[in-house]
């Protein structure tokens, strides 16, 4: 089996959906074996895909917000790990990026996972990493995100993009009930040695 360096260095120079990719191939994903939370969010922007620094935008602000983390500590990689669905911006469409392309996570989601064992907590941002990885009875992210156990492996979560003040505003239990909830498990768990 080939070492965590070696995995990432071939995740960052896949080209399996290249010529679907309008700005070109640039994954973007964060991993160490001593990782104790990993987020899954959907897929990078156009900034990200600039700078190459997952979270790097108007999200990460509110999730880094959400998380009571400044950039540093986000961008620790001995204790958070950040691996989307699809690790290239998969380009814009009528509202907003499109989906994540689906060749990523069957293609690299477990090797990745298989050399991370120290994970205790996973952040699923967004529709499209609660449908991959929960197979629950939940039919509606605001259920999954209401109704979901606390105390789960899997934390489910909206998607933290500024278009989603509406859905922020809809449902205000999330910000005074769930973020609360998401820091204490945080804490719980990077605050242990």
């Amino acid at each position: 089996m080939e070492s965590l360096p070696e995995l990432l260095t071939a995740v960052r120079s896949c080209r399996a959906c290249e010529a679907s990719l309008p700005l070109g191939p640039r994954p973007v994903v964060v991993a160490d074996e001593a990782a104790r939370v990993l987020i899954i969010g959907q897929a990078p922007g156009a900034r990200v895909h600039d700078s190459g620094i997952p979270w790097d935008d108007p999200s990460g602000d509110r999730l880094r917000q959400w998380l009571v983390m400044d950039k540093c500590q986000f961008y620790n990689d001995k204790r958070l790990a950040i691996m989307p669905m699809g690790f290239c911006y998969p380009g814009k469409g009528r509202s907003g990026d499109l989906p994540p392309r689906k060749e990523c996570a069957p293609l690299w989601h477990q090797h990745l996972l298989s050399h991370m064992p120290k994970l205790e907590l996973v952040l699923l941002i967004g529709q499209y990493a609660q449908k991959y990885y929960l197979h629950d009875e939940f039919k509606t992210l605001t259920e999954r995100v209401e109704k979901h156990p606390a105390d789960s492996y899997f934390f489910p979560l909206p998607h933290p993009s500024p278009r989603n003040q509406m859905w922020l505003r809809r449902n205000p239990w999330f910000e005074s009930v769930v973020v609360p909830r998401l820091r204490l498990r945080i804490n719980e768990i990077l605050e242990t040695p």
